[in-house]
Order: C-alpha cells, then structure tokens, then sequence
C-alpha cells in the first residue's frame, strides 16, 4: 500500500491575532505552506447555514438565485439542492438536467449552506445538501449516507470506522448520515458517538431558530478562524500550535477541552516581543507570495500571472544552464518548477483553472517524470485538484478548488494607475494623444486659447522633446496652448481646458 504523503508531514501552526484580523500559517519543516487570513470587516462565511428566499428561478440555467441578506444573492444550482445523496444520483440517472422548476418556487423559503464565499463580482454559492462538520465527523442532516475520508486508505481501518459508525448511529437511533473526516481516522467508537451527539444538538439548534426567524436570516454561522484551525487542521503530524493572544489562546483552550482535549498539550501561548509571522519568516514569504516571478534554487524561475478567467504559470530557464546539454537543463528546471508550483499554488491559494506552461522537452521518459512530481507535490495539498495530461506543446491544466479569495486577490488591489494592467502608456504616447484632443476640440469650439493638465512627466515631455511638435500645433489652430503640472495626476490622465 502507498502511504499518504500528508502523514509523512510534521507541521507547525502560527495563529497570529490583532483586533482587525487573524492570521494562520501552517508551516512543514519552517517553510510556509499555508496562509489563511479572516478580517473582521470582511469575515468569511463559508459554512454558514441560513434560511433563504428565493428570489428568481431561472430554467435555461438550471438555477435559482436565492435572497440570504448579503450585499449580492446567492446562487443554487439544481444539482447541489437536493438533500441526500443517493436521491441526487437517482435522479440525475433519471433526469440529468434535474429540473430548478420542479425543486424550488420564487418566494419559497429554504435552509441552505454557503459551500463558496462571494468572490469579486459573483455571489455565494449555496447548497442544500447541509453538512455540519466536528472534530471526526461531518453531519448530513436529511441523509442516509455514511462514508470515509479518501485519505484514509488502509482498508482495515476503513472497515473498522464504517462499523464505528453503523453500530453508534444505530445505538443514538440516528436515521441521518455521517462521514469520518481524514482527522477521525484513530477515532474510537465512543468519540464516535460523543461527535454524532454532539452534532445532533448543534442540528436541533437549527431547527429551532428556523422556527423562529423568518427568511433571510442566519440559523448557525461557522467557527472563528483560530477555533476552525484547531479543529480541522490539527493532526497528530502537527507538532505544535502557537498563538501570540493571550485571550484567543484561552479561548482556543477551552475549545480543545471540550472539543478535542488530546490537542491541548500542544496548544502554547507566544508571548514574545518580536511578532510571531517575523520570527518564522512568514511575512517576508507572504511578500514574496505576491510577486509574479518565482525563483528556483538552480536559477529558472516561473512567472504566475492571475487573471479572472485562469491562472497561467510560464517555466523558464533563466541563468541555469546545466552541466551536460540543453535537453538536461530542462529536464532539472522543469522537475524543480512542478515541485515549486505546488507549494505555490498552496501558498497563494490559486483556485479554478492553473495553465502551465512548462518548457517543451523532447524524451517522453522526462514528460513522465516531471508529470509524477506534479502529481505528487499536489497530493500534499488539503484542497481537492486535478491535472490533466500533458499537451503535445507541453502545457498542464490544473483545476483547483476554490472556494474564497487567493492571497493576491485578498492583500492586493488593481493599480489606480494602470487599472490592474501592469502598463503604462508612455509619456510620449500621451502627449500624442493630447496632440489629438487639441485639434479635435479646435475643430468644435472657437476658443482664445488652450491648457493642458497633465503629470509632471508628460508636461515635462511636451516642454523639452516634443516642443518642436507644441510649437507646431499652436502655429496650425493659431491659438495659444499653455501647460501646467498636476503631481496627483498619472501618465495617462490628463485634462485639456478651453479658455
């Protein structure tokens, strides 16, 4: 049997809190591996359930937009509306276009979960198929369903957890389903059914505020940041968890002590004065996680560019050179760029599709090998990928799951200047353009004469290299044009006034 990549790990988790935001960084071997980031103005809201209005049904989609009192409505997809499983792959046997207008109405009321916070111009999407998940187990109320992590591989100990379940579900006279998350693989029964009670009372609170609120309204929100790490990233790999608040470290304590009490003894307090992401080198990393170039230790690099519809990720060689022939300095360069992309699609929390451009090699043995490193890198990731084969021009889809904002998308903002292109006009190209609007406005009005704003720069261009062209113009409309600098503007604005 092949052992699981993520058991082979030893972790450190960093929780570092301020009263505007908390920050995770789960590190392997002191390198950083992930960032997570919840600020209070903003916090996210996957997992939250609430019970929405439908506002709109639209057929041709497949789809209904559903009201939950956010900014924008959410969005529910046919297939991700029903409640159990099974019935779910009945009916998409029976129907596969599972007709909206036969499951929801406009007006109708609905309990539904968040499973994607709202990302840039697009709304939540929802789904119907709730899951309530605890320290071992997921709950899906409404369902009969009982399954295993799939990262939990030994077949012993997935017949022995499957057992777990039927036999504590049966004895709590449980009729809904549950699956054992990858956390819950050394689960004992009697965890087992401490989870499913446990799970059954957060359901029944649920029930209750349904009964008393009327849509839209919030009936059970997801943990804190600090409380969800603890509950769903620490393993028996994780070495340590270290949080830099004293009340967050009491909070979380107590939440361990009822929750999951063998984490507590690795649950510290930091109380240093040097911040903790400085001390483990996680802000300089998160820095360097918002540069389009990736260096690579033998001196290639990637490029990562993140548009809206993808991400594209160029390989190239750069200064490395190799020791024998070309065909061996790609070969190294793009076995080290498929180990680098992994970690940094981690890092960056890339989602959707990932094109990757990898430099064209010519012995298919190398196309393999650089193929099973992906794979493997990308078996570590806790977020569900998949990659497609390598194109003939040596290109790699991936798709990643997304599910809230990349790093960049968080932390950043399109450039005021550029407006999120990169570039700039030159000052030369805007001084043309202005050029142009002089005449154009000389054509249209009768004015005694003309100022042009602009920044310092292009001003500066108009005076000295295209003077000559200045001059000309006022001598071809005979009127007078006069120049003044404004340091707010950028290159490419500007304002031509008539006098």
């Amino acid at each position: 049997m092949t052992a699981n990549p993520l058991h082979s790990m030893r972790e450190e988790i960093l929780i570092n809190v301020t009263p505007q935001e908390t920050r995770v960084a789960t590190l392997e071997n002191g390198l950083l591996q992930e960032i997570y980031i919840e600020r209070v103005k903003n916090k996210g809201i996957t997992g939250n359930i609430y019970l929405g209005k439908v506002v709109r049904v639209l057929p041709g989609m497949q789809a209904a937009f559903v009201e939950i009192g956010l900014e924008r409505t959410a969005f529910l997809h046919a297939r991700d509306l029903v409640n159990n499983r099974e019935d779910t792959l009945t009916m998409q046997q029976h129907d596969p276009d599972l007709s909206i207008s036969a499951l929801v109405t406009e007006g109708q009321e609905i309990v539904v979960q968040v499973v994607k916070d709202p990302i840039g111009t697009k709304g939540a999407r929802l789904s119907g198929q709730i899951s309530v998940p605890s320290r071992n187990l997921v709950y899906l109320p409404g369902s009969n369903y009982l399954g295993i992590s799939q990262r939990i591989q030994e077949p012993e100990t997935r017949e022995a957890l499957m057992e777990s379940l039927q036999t504590e579900r049966a004895a709590l006279n449980i009729e809904d389903g549950f699956i054992v998350r990858t956390a819950g693989e050394n689960a004992q029964p009697e965890e087992i059914r401490s989870d499913m009670a446990f799970l059954v009372r957060v359901w029944d609170k649920v029930n209750a505020r349904k009964k008393e609120d009327k849509a839209p309204a919030l009936l059970h929100a997801s943990l804190p940041l600090a409380m969800r790490t603890v509950r769903d990233l620490v393993w028996q790999k994780v070495k340590k968890i270290r949080i830099d608040s004293k009340e967050t470290f009491e909070l979380v304590t107590k939440f361990a002590t009822d929750l999951m009490p063998d984490a507590l003894e690795r649950i510290e307090h930091y109380p240093g004065g040097r911040p903790i992401f400085d001390l483990y080198d996680v802000e300089e990393e998160i820095q360097r996680a918002l540069q389009k170039r990736v260096p690579l230790k033998s001196g290639g690099y990637l490029i990562i560019d993140q548009t809206e519809a993808m991400t594209t990720v160029d390989v190239n060689t750069g200064s490395f050179v190799g020791q024998l022939n070309l065909e061996e300095t790609i070969f190294k360069t793009n076995l080290e760029a498929a180990s680098t992309l992994a970690h940094q699609l981690r890092v960056r929390n890339l989602g959707g599709i990932i094109i990757v451009d990898f430099i064209d090699m010519g012995v298919e043995e190398h196309k393999n090998q650089v193929m099973r490193t992906l794979e493997r890198e990308l078996s570590k990731d806790r977020t569900k990928t998949h990659v497609n084969d390598m194109s003939p021009l040596g290109l790699v889809e991936i798709t990643r799951k997304r599910t809230n904002e990349s790093l960049e998308r968080l932390l950043t903002a399109a450039c005021p200047a550029c407006g999120g292109r990169g570039i700039q006009k030159t000052a030369e190209t805007t001084c043309y353009e202005i050029f142009r609007e002089i005449l154009r406005e000389a054509r249209q009005f009768d004015a005694e004469k003309y100022l042009v704003i602009g920044s310092p720069d292009v001003i500066e261009m108009l005076q000295e290299d295209e003077s000559v062209g200045l001059a000309d113009l006022q001598d071809f409309i005979r009127r007078s044009i006069h120049l003044k600098v404004e340091p707010s503007f950028n290159r490419e604005h500007y304002e031509v006034v008539l006098m």
